[in-house]
């Protein structure tokens, strides 16, 4: 409880304009830090007439010399993934990825929404690595982090060429997002569907729009998610529903509403995550709880500590996803209860054993590499998250 307190009024009140964040906290990893105040942030982001002022969103190119990352948590379900981007224009205030923007030198929070680091040549340095002799073709996470089709996607087109890639190589994929951009990719998406190589999970965390522009102010509404899961469903590419994250309190009471929706949009599957907050997070959330449901703050944090023995966060492995406790018990029985009902528990859905046997070694600089031939195996894919199969307490 004393760290809690520690987060919170490290952080003064304050709100920033147009984003998620109303705060910039100072980078942990520093031992001088600069807490950016509330309200000067309300001064500076207003116009002299008083009227709010829009952020500028900032893209810096990132370095980095490869674009696979290989993942060994026991409790997320695949071992690859690839992230464009490092930070999000979304802005979800509820975003587990915050704090990795501070292994930067970044805030987790205005900067993590507005200094977007961008990959710039992630297409070609996925090429390459795929054409490496060792690689298996195993499945490929996107968006394991940081959403790939944020809005900043649109203009510099990444995400598309890592997916020319995989569509020309026919490396199983499987996606995350939460924004309708990802229509524009349904030629690439249809071409690997027929492989049986690409999977799609749209999160749903809200059906209530007032909501939504609050939590994920830059994300695109509920209903054209909605509108998301149909147009992919029709193109026969499988949609999970990402029920994700769950707040005790705020949107809970959603579940049956929106696996019903997500079934009606033509979802095979569904899982759901619980509300998590390491590092900083706490205070950024809170800080945002109070501003926009006064009324219910702290009710919504006493259920929240209900699932974490007590406290905001608890990092263990196999819980922290789910939570413990009476009402992570309720969520768990509702979601599952109401995925049954909907026919989204068969299975992994879209996530189920996508196929690497039409494999194609690429070739890199126009040259045929020694290993072109088809890696002959399937590998499966969990999704990151419960699903509707699981049994309780994994």
């Amino acid at each position: 409880m004393d760290a809690d307190r520690e987060y919170r009024d490290a952080l003064p009140q304050g709100s920033a304009r147009g984003r998620g964040a109303g705060l910039n906290p100072g980078n942990r990893f520093e031992e001088v830090r600069l807490h950016v105040l509330g309200e000067h942030l309300d001064e500076v982001l207003r116009e002299h007439d008083g009227t709010p002022v829009k952020v500028p969103t900032r893209v810096f190119k990132d370095h980095s010399r490869t674009i696979l990352n290989q993942n060994d948590s026991p409790d997320i379900g695949f071992r690859w993934s690839i992230n464009p981007y490092r930070g999000c224009e979304h802005g979800c205030i509820y975003c587990y990825a915050r704090p990795y923007h501070e292994m930067l030198g970044f805030s987790c929070g205005l900067d993590f929404e507005t200094n977007i680091m961008a990959k710039l040549d992630a297409p070609q340095m996925l090429r390459r690595e795929l054409a490496h002799p060792s690689w298996q073709a195993e499945v490929i996470a996107m968006s394991g982090v940081t959403d790939c089709y944020q809005p900043v996607e649109a203009k510099l087109r990444i995400t598309r060429g890592c997916l020319e890639v995989f569509a020309d190589c026919r490396q199983p994929v499987a996606i995350v997002t939460k924004n309708r951009l990802i229509l524009r990719d349904l030629d690439l998406l249809q071409e690997l569907a027929r492989f049986r190589a690409v999977s799609v999970a749209i999160s749903l965390t809200t059906l209530r729009s007032d909501l939504a522009r609050k939590m994920e102010p830059r994300a695109s509404s509920p209903s054209d998610r909605l509108h998301t899961m149909r147009q992919l469903a029709a193109a026969g590419v499988p949609v999970t529903a990402m029920v994700a994250p769950i707040i005790p309190g705020l949107n809970d009471e959603e579940i049956p509403s929106l696996l019903q929706a997500a079934a009606q949009a033509g979802a095979q599957s569904a899982g759901y995550t619980l509300l998590r907050l390491p590092y900083q997070i706490k205070a950024l959330f809170l800080d945002w709880l109070s501003r926009h449901f006064p009324q219910r703050a702290r009710r919504v944090e006493g259920l929240l500590r209900g699932t974490r023995d007590g406290a905001l966060y608890k990092a263990d492995f196999g819980t922290r996803m789910v939570g413990s406790g009476p009402m992570a018990s309720q969520i768990h029985d509702v979601f599952h209860t109401f995925a049954h009902r909907h026919g989204l528990n068969r299975g992994r859905g879209g996530f189920s054993r996508l196929s690497n046997a039409h494999f194609r070694r690429p070739r890199v600089d126009g040259q045929a590499t020694l290993f072109d031939e088809l890696v002959d195996s399937t590998h499966s894919l969990d999704p990151p998250c419960p699903s509707a199969d699981e049994t309780p307490g994994r």
